[in-house]
């Protein structure tokens, strides 16, 4: 081969490199963007301040917030459960008697109330638990419930974590927040 055309040669393939190059870095960062927003960072101030007074980490707020009502502040279930991070009338009511609050139902689709109770029960469910996974679920389908779980041997050897989760409604959605959890951290480092 003649020389002019090993250099062109050379020339095309490092060329084809950088363009290689260049375009795995759009796709990326193109990749990226899109993944933050099917995983977004809202309501970031009453997120990042009930996160902190709770004790939670904030990717496992959004996280809860993502399963539960995609951040839409007007949320409501088909069980009556409103708001951003889906709280039940009657648990909003029992946990404003310890602080003497006085809002309403509706005051539940004011995000910074709904995400300020959210957290608070959220934390209250960590704490009477221990294990991630187990609070999720009494988050989901009510302690009572679950209480009853960890003490099935079928469901529960260790009266700790749920080696089986009766209700699919409740295991899609542990399912679905752990790994929103584990999407957040990755994304954010957060």
């Amino acid at each position: 081969m003649k020389r002019s055309k090993k250099k062109k040669l050379w020339k095309s393939a490092v060329l084809l490199a950088a363009l290689l190059i260049a375009a795995a870095l759009v796709l990326r960062i193109g990749y990226n963007r899109f993944e933050k927003s099917v995983y977004p960072l809202r309501y970031s101030d009453y997120v990042e301040k009930y996160a902190g007074e709770y004790g939670l980490e904030p990717a496992l707020v959004y996280a809860v917030i993502r399963s539960e009502s995609n951040f839409k502040a007007e949320a409501e279930s088909r069980s009556g459960a409103l708001g951003l991070m889906q709280l039940m009338p009657d648990t909003f009511n029992w946990l404003q008697e310890s602080q003497n609050d006085h809002y309403t139902e509706q005051d539940l689709l004011q995000p910074e109330v709904n995400i300020r109770y959210g957290c608070r029960y959220l934390s209250m469910m960590v704490t009477k638990y221990g294990v991630l996974r187990t609070a999720l679920c009494a988050y989901n389908a009510g302690s009572g419930t679950v209480d009853g779980w960890l003490k099935n041997s079928e469901i529960s050897p260790d009266g700790k974590n749920l080696t089986r989760i009766p209700y699919s409604e409740t295991r899609n959605y542990a399912d679905a927040v752990m790994n929103s959890y584990e999407k957040y951290k990755k994304l954010y480092q957060i």
